[in-house]
């Protein structure tokens, strides 16, 4: 995404905000490719989509700020301006989650990061974030209503740490790594969760209590 321009005000910050949750959708897909068919290219991918992440993320705060402070804003255009800087972050926040697992399968390439048992399911949970992220993002330009599948999300993390504890083959740093990127991709379906709370309240006003919150 090329520098962002707010002459046009609220529909560009909702614009800009519609890319980075597409961006963020491609990074956690591009994680998952690299974490788990030790795949360099798209290991690169997550560093380049965090970096891109971040200066938008603080083009919008930047220009959401001055929008704030210059115009005198409807009701509906000042919660969208200040949940755009929220929505921001949590996109940032992912992308560096996902350079995260990028890196650690560069670090372990070309033996894989985990072990072949808990491939599965670490591919579901890398497809759940990025899910609810594109349902986000579908959102910001659709306020129908979706349903989150909050206990498909919630069993999959029981099944990965009971997966975790089940098997002590591995040796430590193994073992470390898996509980380490566990904790990645929890992380990013909270903030996957997170996000499409943010987007829900920023187009409609309403508040969707589902899953654990993220700060």
């Amino acid at each position: 995404m090329t520098r962002l321009e707010f002459d046009n005000g609220p529909l560009l910050v909702r614009e800009s905000l519609f890319s980075m949750t597409g961006a963020v959708t491609e990074a956690i897909l591009a994680a998952t490719t690299a974490l788990l068919d030790q795949n360099l290219q798209a290991a690169h991918a997550t560093a380049s989509l965090e970096q891109q992440l971040d200066d938008n993320r603080q083009l919008i705060e930047h220009s959401t700020l001055q929008l704030l402070a210059r115009d005198r804003q409807e009701a509906s255009e000042l919660r969208m301006l200040i949940s755009a800087i929220k929505i921001s972050a949590l996109c940032w926040r992912m992308g560096v989650l996902a350079h995260h697992i990028g890196m650690a399968a560069r670090h372990c390439y070309p033996a894989p990061a985990i072990p072949e048992e808990l491939s599965g399911i670490f591919r579901q949970m890398g497809d759940a974030a990025a899910r609810i992220t594109d349902d986000a993002r579908v959102t910001l330009l659709d306020a129908e209503c979706l349903e989150v599948e909050d206990d498909t999300l919630n069993g999959l993390r029981r099944a990965l740490f009971r997966a975790l504890l089940d098997n002590r083959s591995h040796d430590i740093e193994t073992a470390v790594n898996v509980a380490l990127l566990a904790r990645y991709y929890e992380r990013l379906v909270d903030h996957a969760v997170a996000l499409i709370q943010s987007v829900i309240f920023k187009v409609t006003g309403t508040k969707l209590d589902v899953g654990p919150q993220v700060g």
